[in-house]
């Protein structure tokens, strides 16, 4: 897939907020940190199209861009950082479920795990969900470099037998290297096609 155009379109709270098109979305969701702005302005080659910020807990809103003006990508805010308030971590979750659970355009989640993390509740929380919804998703496994390709190959191994998923079901990313961009990039296109072929 190659990356022509992309546009912020808007960001949302609630679902009168969403945009009005009917084009396929795939969305991103992760921990706060875990390098989700990262990752989408590798994937467009984009510096700073997708707001990224050492602060975790940044994004609080959903943010929709439009891709070669075909499909949208959907960016969720991070979950799972403590020091954000009580009342912003209760407004998060809600705002993610009913994006996930009513929108309509959704055709599948990527979901980021940092490879030196160990998956707790919410990743496990998050799949469980998109199984029983029959929502498709890829796995990632990101800031790949920050560990020798040894080491990587060994957590790559240990998640995988946490999330009982095959290595072939889990995608190594590093925005630095941008090792695992072409990967993901081909995954959303058979998606894509899978769309266009029903």
């Amino acid at each position: 897939m190659i990356i022509k155009s992309v546009q912020f379109v808007k960001s949302a709270v609630k679902p009168s907020h969403y945009p009005e098109y009917d084009f396929p979305e795939i969305a991103f969701a992760g921990r706060s940190n875990v390098g989700k702005s990262s990752l989408i302005n590798t994937l467009i080659q984009r510096r700073d199209m997708v707001k990224t910020s050492s602060k975790p807990g940044c994004t609080q809103l959903i943010n929709f861009f439009m891709i070669n003006e075909m499909f949208s990508f959907v960016d969720l805010p991070g979950y799972g950082y403590a020091k954000v308030s009580k009342k912003i971590r209760s407004q998060w979750q809600p705002m993610v479920e009913r994006y996930l659970a009513h929108r309509q355009n959704l055709l599948g989640l990527i979901l980021l795990i940092d490879i030196r993390r160990d998956p707790e509740k919410e990743e496990f929380d998050m799949m469980a969900w998109l199984e029983s919804h029959g929502m498709p998703y890829l796995v990632i496994l990101t800031k790949s470099d920050k560990l020798s390709k040894t080491l990587q190959q060994k957590r790559l191994t240990a998640i995988c037998g946490q999330l009982n998923r095959e290595k072939n079901g889990v995608i190594l990313f590093s925005t630095k290297t941008k090792k695992g961009r072409d990967t993901v990039l081909g995954e959303i296109e058979n998606l894509m096609g899978g769309l266009n072929e029903s």
